[in-house]
């Protein structure tokens, strides 16, 4: 988006001039050199000397406004002329006007809305700086409609092809400068160490090296290459670098949680893409949500300024995640010196933008935050709105940029030719017992519920932050589905192709493929306790083509790697597909033998159902470089179908559906309350409907109030508690299991806002379990609880919060 410039005209940050709303720029009423902010160059000193500029023409509010993300559903163009945020955003489930499903011509008139708002004309002295749009276009710009679906980065690292990731990158930011949005919140460079983790589909690999390589050329691809004339130009965006540091290496894969370990150690394996992102030149790194050793990365001064700014040289800007300064010690959504002062730059703070700024200003003026790092941190914004060309005369409002409005562009032939490419090249073969390539002339029958949904291979991240089934394909025009894909090569290889969700057939086909796969699903919702994939329809469908004596491929769609040993087993070839997006098409390339098989495992495929980590050899099924070509058609030796956790002992409930099982008893600090209802001990607990009327409990706890639970007699088992809490504790909290105390407050201000989770507890973390459990709160809290019960938990089940 990068316009040459010259100096002839006014700038948009000069306050001396007069508004013409036909022109949509600003003309010089006075001629004054020292106020005209040079052209863009690569000549590092003129920009800095054009920001310096602009800095010592702003106020303090003014300057705090640039530092602020809100996010559309929140704010409006007025909020906008009043505040000036230097940036903005669109939440995964938001949308223009409060439509997440709106047209692209949408998209662009609020675009241009929030520009015009921004630039227009401040009291004289005072600049009018443009802001600019930040989206979390992952794979594709995939919160709009039409836009080409590209597959999630986990296939993309199974392709190996930094090239295609580059023209992945540079077909992206087409689309997004369609729209009229600057800023691309993308790529992910986490190196997912526990599968489990639900954003492991945004990572390219377990290997460090291999995530390098790919997040660089994604990089390369939105912005351009530094120093040649189209970085930052026509068809590029501003790149983001997320999430700094080790976000996907929190223990047991638990979203936003805890990485532990040597600090040296650590940075050996999640560092290690970041300077290769910063060679490629990226504008922008994103802190992560999770902790290091105890200590927010939003907080971690020793890493966001020593490590990022100091050991790496990164010199752009460092912007926040969704409301994650909110969970630094000491901190809220609305109050949080700490961050800045840690080395972040700009807060995302979606709705709470109000008071977030006056605190800031109040906690200038009164000396908390030194007016230096204020200037260091505006300077870091205006720098990277200089090097997108958005600060010089000829800067445009977003409909009159190149690409602007070219909605045939969305979603393009050109584009989604690169996708089905992606896709192809991607399908990792496991198994084929020669089934693969399917013959000339072979009649098919696809089966499963969602092989002709686009929603189900898109995943998450796609038009609305879950994704969902509920998606019907009509919501993605010009898309392809897996089935219709295979239909069209069916036909041109001179057979047929039915669809057949239950496998259900008049005719017995050749070749029966079989579409399954995990539910969409983004971050921590995807969270996983073990390895187990659940649902078993592909799996009752694998084995009813193999009694029939039907060949069976199965084409498994997940985020991850699986313990899939049973659908294995059942099926005569096995492909993980991964999440392929819009062009099914792909798939079929690989099934037909139309391109060679030559995708390989970026991450380690695990043997058993565990939740233990693999990263390697170790404990692998297939590791890392596994794949099969379609001539391979080696016998693969049947696998072990052992899980203990498909044969979970039977629960002995404690509590459920709001009533306590006969011998157990629940009181708050000794005073009675029978099915966990009424007021005593500090505790108030009223009912709730989770699945039915007044089927759980929500407790209200005073400062220093105890809820217990005892059993009469002996008991045995693991304990799972089912429950929702609302807002992160205030204080403390505490819960002790026999006679162990644990203290649960990190892992409870995780949960929070969150939905219903589920407390582990085993020997792992209580080795003495005995017969009582109690939870105890320092300070105000109120937390719904559904279900408690005791549960032998399959050998090596670890305690989880």
């Amino acid at each position: 988006m990068r316009v040459k410039l010259t100096t002839l005209a006014c700038t948009f940050a000069l306050a001396a001039c007069s508004y013409n709303p036909e022109l949509q720029t600003q003309i010089p009423a006075v001629a004054d050199d020292s106020s005209v902010v040079p052209a863009a160059s690569s000549d590092d000193t003129v920009g800095d000397r054009a920001v310096e500029q602009i800095l010592a023409q702003m106020s303090l509010e003014r300057k705090i406004a640039q530092l602020i993300q809100p996010q559309i559903n929140s704010f409006t163009a007025d909020d906008m002329r009043r505040y000036r945020f230097g940036s903005y955003l669109n939440g995964g489930n938001g949308g223009p006007y409060g439509d997440e499903f709106a047209p692209a011509s949408e998209w662009l008139k609020l675009a241009d809305e929030m520009w015009e708002a921004s630039t227009a004309p401040l009291p004289a002295g005072e600049p009018a700086i443009p802001t600019i749009w930040g989206t979390d276009a992952v794979h594709g710009h995939t919160n709009v409609k039409q836009a080409t679906i590209f597959p999630h980065n986990i296939a993309l690292g199974a392709t190996r092809d930094a090239d295609l990731v580059r023209r992945i990158g540079a077909a992206t930011a087409t689309e997004i400068e369609v729209t009229g949005i600057d800023w691309n919140f993308s790529p992910t460079v986490a190196i997912a160490r526990d599968d489990r983790w639900g954003r492991t589909y945004e990572s390219y690999s377990e290997q460090p090296k291999l995530v390098a390589e790919m997040g660089a050329a994604l990089v390369e691809g939105l912005q351009g290459t530094p120093g040649e004339d189209d970085y930052l130009g026509k068809g590029r965006v501003i790149a983001t670098a997320k999430h700094f540091f080790a976000d996907g290496g929190t223990d047991q894969g638990v979203d936003q949680g805890d990485v532990n370990g040597d600090i040296d150690a650590l940075k050996s394996i999640h560092v290690v893409p970041y300077p290769a992102a910063i060679s490629a030149g990226v504008e922008t790194i994103m802190a992560s949500f999770n902790s290091i050793n105890g200590i927010k990365m939003h907080g971690n001064k020793e890493l966001l300024t020593d490590v990022l700014r100091g050991d790496l040289g990164f010199e752009g800007l460092v912007v926040g995640d969704w409301n994650a300064h909110g969970q630094i010690e000491g901190c809220t959504v609305s109050d949080c010196a700490q961050a800045l002062l840690a080395g972040l730059d700009i807060y995302m703070v979606p709705d709470d933008w109000k008071a977030l700024h006056a605190n800031l200003v109040s906690q200038v003026q009164n000396g908390t935050i030194p007016m230096s790092r204020i200037d260091e941190a505006v300077t870091r914004v205006l720098r990277v709105k200089y090097h997108a060309g958005l600060l010089g005369p000829d800067a445009a409002k977003p409909s009159a940029r190149p690409n602007a409005g070219k909605y045939d562009m969305l979603g393009s032939a050109s584009h989604r030719a690169i996708a089905r490419e992606a896709v192809a090249k991607s399908q990792v073969i496991l198994k084929n017992n020669g089934v693969l390539p399917v013959k000339p002339g072979a009649s098919i029958l696809v089966a499963g519920a969602n092989a002709d949904s686009v929603a189900q291979s898109a995943g998450g991240w796609t038009l609305t932050w879950q994704g969902g089934l509920e998606l019907t394909n009509d919501y993605f025009p010009g898309a392809t589905s897996i089935w219709a894909g295979l239909e069209d090569a069916a036909k041109e290889a001179g057979g047929s192709a039915v669809l057949s969700e239950d496998g259900s057939y008049t005719a017995k086909p050749d070749v029966a493929i079989v579409v399954f796969g995990e539910e969409p699903y983004a971050e921590f919702v995807g969270d996983k306790k073990t390895l187990v994939f659940a649902d078993e329809e592909g799996l009752e469908l694998l084995k009813k083509f193999e009694a029939e004596g039907i060949p069976a491929v199965a084409i498994f769609l997940s985020g991850r790697p699986l313990w899939m040993n049973r659908e294995i087993n059942a099926a005569d070839a096995f492909v993980a597909s991964w999440l392929p997006g819009s062009e099914g098409a792909g798939i079929a390339d690989i099934l037909y033998g139309k391109r060679e098989a030559t995708g390989r495992l970026s991450f380690s495929w695990p043997a058993t159902c565990g939740g233990a980590p693999l990263n390697g050899s170790e404990g692998a099924l297939f590791t890392v470089g596994s794949g099969r070509s379609l001539g391979d058609t080696a016998p693969l030796a049947k696998l072990d179908e052992t899980c203990g956790y498909l044969t979970e002992a039977k629960s002995a409930v404690w509590y459920d559906l709001g009533r306590l099982s006969t011998g157990i008893a629940a009181s708050a600090n000794g005073i009675n309350l029978v099915n966990l209802r009424g007021e005593g001990g500090g505790i108030v607990a009223r009912g709730f409907d989770y699945q039915r009327q007044e089927d759980a409990r929500e407790v209200t706890f005073g400062p220093g109030a105890t809820l217990s639970f005892a059993q009469q007699g002996e008991g045995e088992g693991d304990y799972r508690i089912l429950y929702n809490l609302g807002a992160q504790p205030a204080g403390k909290v505490t819960l002790t299991v026999g006679n162990t105390p644990i203290d649960i407050t990190p892992q409870l201000r995780l949960s929070a806002g969150k939905g219903w989770r589920e407390m582990i507890v085993t020997e792992d973390c209580a080795p003495q379990l005995g017969n009582s459990i109690s939870i105890t709160s320092d300070a105000p809290m109120t937390i719904t609880i559904a279900r408690i019960a005791r549960q032998d938990m399959p050998e090596g089940a670890q305690c989880s919060f």
